[in-house]
C-alpha cells in the first residue's frame, strides 16, 4: 500500500492500534474540510503494530485531549515535505476543559458555566482528580467533553 506523503500539515504517528477513529472524533478531525488520512494497523518496529493520521493542512491540535488518550503518540507538523517540528505530548499535567466530573454533587455539575479542571494524580494508572471535588476520573470516553 502506498500512502502519498503530504507537503503541509500534521502527522500524529504512534498511535496504539485500533486508537485512530477515537482520536479522529475527539480531535474533531471529522469538521475539516481537507484530506485527512488514517492507517490503521501499521507496521510498527515498537509495537508491532499503529496507527497513522495525516492532515494534509496545517491545524491546531488539542493538545490534552491527544495526550489524555494517547500518551505515547509523536507529533509531526510539516512544512514544505519537511518535518519541522517533532513533540511527544505525553500525559498533560493539567486537563481544562477536556474531561467532566462525574460526582453528582461537584459545583461543576450544577454551574453550567464553570471550567472543568483535572489534575494527574496517578500517572501510571493515568488519573486524573476534579479540582473542585477531588472525585478520581479514571480513562474513560464517556466523560470526555466533545468541543
Amino acid at each position: 500500500m502506498v500512502i502519498d506523503s503530504i507537503n503541509d500539515g500534521i502527522v500524529i504517528d504512534h498511535i496504539t492500534s485500533g486508537m485512530s477513529m477515537i482520536l479522529y472524533k475527539y480531535l474533531n478531525l471529522d469538521k475539516l474540510t481537507c484530506s485527512v488520512a488514517i492507517i490503521k494497523n501499521a507496521p510498527s518496529t515498537k509495537n508491532g503494530k499503529k496507527d497513522i493520521i495525516k492532515i494534509d493542512r496545517p491545524i491546531d491540535i488539542d493538545v490534552d485531549v491527544l495526550g489524555y488518550l494517547d500518551p505515547g503518540v509523536s507529533v509531526n507538523v510539516i512544512k514544505d515535505g519537511e518535518i519541522i517540528k517533532k513533540f511527544h505530548p505525553g500525559l498533560p499535567e493539567k486537563l481544562v476543559n477536556v474531561i467532566m466530573c462525574k460526582n453528582p454533587r461537584c459545583i461543576s455539575q450544577e454551574e453550567q458555566e464553570i471550567t472543568h479542571i483535572f489534575k494527574l494524580s496517578d500517572p501510571n494508572k493515568r488519573v486524573y482528580r476534579c479540582l473542585y471535588c477531588e472525585s478520581a476520573a479514571p480513562l474513560d470516553l464517556k466523560h470526555i467533553k466533545r468541543k
